[in-house]
Parts: C-alpha cells; sequence; structure tokens
C-alpha cells in the first residue's frame, strides 16, 4: 500500500517571528526532531520541504541539511516507488524498539553502576526523590486516574534523576543521543499499558533498592531488566493497535 497522502506539516502553525539571519542545521535538525518525537509530524506522513521551510521561518538550506540528518540517525525514511522518491516520518515498529530500548538499558545500567557507588547520603537523597516519584505511579497504576503524558512524564523523571546522578558527559552524550528515538515510542503507546504499569512500578522499586544497597551489580541489571521488560510490554502493545505509519 502506498504511505498516507497525510502531509506531514499539516496543523502545524505557522511561526509568527522570522528566524535569525544564518540559522544552522543543527538548530533546524532539533526544531524538527521536535515535532517528530512529539507526534506533531506523524509516523508516516510525507515530508514537504516547503511546508517546514515555512512552518519554521527558515530556508530550504538548512531544513534540508537537518532531513539529511534525520534520516542517518532514522527518524525520517525514503520512500521509492516507480516515478519518485520522498521522505517520510520513519513508522514507529516492533523490531525497531527492539533494539532501541536494550541500547538505552545498556547506557542506563553504567549510570547506575556510578551512582550506586556514590556516597550513602548522597544514594539515600536520590533514592528519597525517587520513591516520590515511584509513588505517583503507583497512584496511576492503582486508580486508573490516568492520561498518557502523566505516565510519560513520571517515567521520565525517575530514569532523567538516575542519569543525572550517574553519568558523566561521554555517557550523557551518547544517551541524549538515542533518548529521542525511545521517547517517540514512549509518547504514543504510554497510555496503553495501564493494565501492566504495577509491574514497572515493582521493577523502580527493585532500582530503588539496589541504590540503596550500594550494588553497582544489581543496579545495572535492574535498570536493564526495567527497559528489557518494558520493551517486551511495548510489544504487546504494537501488536494490539498495530505499528503507527507502516504499510
Amino acid at each position: 500500500m502506498a504511505p498516507s497522502t497525510t502531509r506531514a506539516t499539516k496543523g502545524l502553525k505557522k511561526r509568527s517571528t522570522r528566524a535569525e539571519h544564518g540559522t544552522s542545521v543543527g538548530t533546524a535538525f532539533q526544531r524538527i526532531r521536535d515535532l517528530i518525537v512529539h507526534a506533531k509530524l506523524a509516523p508516516g506522513t510525507w515530508i514537504v520541504e516547503g511546508d517546514l521551510c515555512e512552518h519554521l521561518n527558515m530556508s530550504r538550506t538548512p531544513v534540508r541539511g537537518a532531513l539529511y540528518l534525520l534520516q542517518r540517525e532514522g527518524y525520517v525514511i525514503e520512500n521509492r516507488n516507480s516515478s519518485k522518491s520522498r521522505m517520510i516520518v520513519a513508522p514507529l515498529t516492533k523490531e525497531d524498539a527492539s533494539e532501541l530500548y536494550p541500547i538505552i538499558g545498556r547506557l542506563e545500567g553504567l549510570s547506575g553502576r556510578r551512582a550506586a557507588v556514590l556516597p550513602n547520603s548522597e544514594r539515600e537523597q536520590l533514592a528519597a526523590k525517587l520513591k516520590a516519584v515511584n509513588r505517583k505511579l503507583d497512584k496511576i497504576a492503582r486508580d486508573r486516574g490516568f492520561n498518557g503524558p502523566d505516565i510519560f512524564e513520571l517515567d521520565h523523571e525517575f530514569h532523567r534523576l538516575l542519569l543525572a546522578a550517574g553519568s558523566g558527559p561521554r555517557l550523557t552524550t551518547l544517551h541524549r543521543a538515542i533518548e529521542p528515538q525511545t521517547e517517540r515510542y514512549w509518547r504514543l503507546y504510554a497510555s496503553s499499558i495501564i493494565n501492566e504499569l504495577h509491574v514497572s512500578v515493582s521493577e523502580h522499586e527493585e532500582v530503588i533498592a539496589a541504590l540503596l544497597e550500594g550494588s553497582p551489580d544489581r543496579l545495572e541489571r535492574a535498570l536493564f531488566t526495567n527497559w528489557e521488560n518494558g520493551c517486551t510490554r511495548l510489544g504487546k502493545v504494537i501488536e494490539i493497535f498495530g505499528e503507527r505509519g507502516s504499510w
């Protein structure tokens, strides 16, 4: 089946102020990536270069360069048929998620090892913050009074706290490069895992226990397991609701 004819920038509001002269490809990359990660450019829709330029108030040169970088990193893909080639926003697939989640799980596991050897007082303060976030997730799991973004933001905060405590500049840079890819999945499917949210809460409890124990091996294993199991939960949801933007 041919890709959706939905224009990727349909519904986007034009910026009221023009971009500064000489806007870089890097800036264009970040702005377009944000649109993709937050599903304002939906999976599977065509990229219309002219519409992007109009929305961002940027010339074609940085936008075209940004699209090249986005293609290289897997946010957009080239769709070819007998007559022409078009860029589309990359679909969300089970196969892609099965690669991304273990990668970020390993990176956070390495960060966890460093957090586990922090001084006792720092680990206790961090654990208290993690418990506060996890209690909110537990309440959502018990009461079912939620929406998808709430779950995503809370889970993101839980992992962000650990990453900030245990990552140096190189690990942080690597994590930032891959995290938006997984964020695309989590934002779109977060509201669909409510029936298993209590399992993720339990996995977070194991992460906190490992941190308080000061065990690098246990904490690394707990973080990787949380991501690995999260991938399994995501896979079940994708099987039910389908791969977004895939034909």
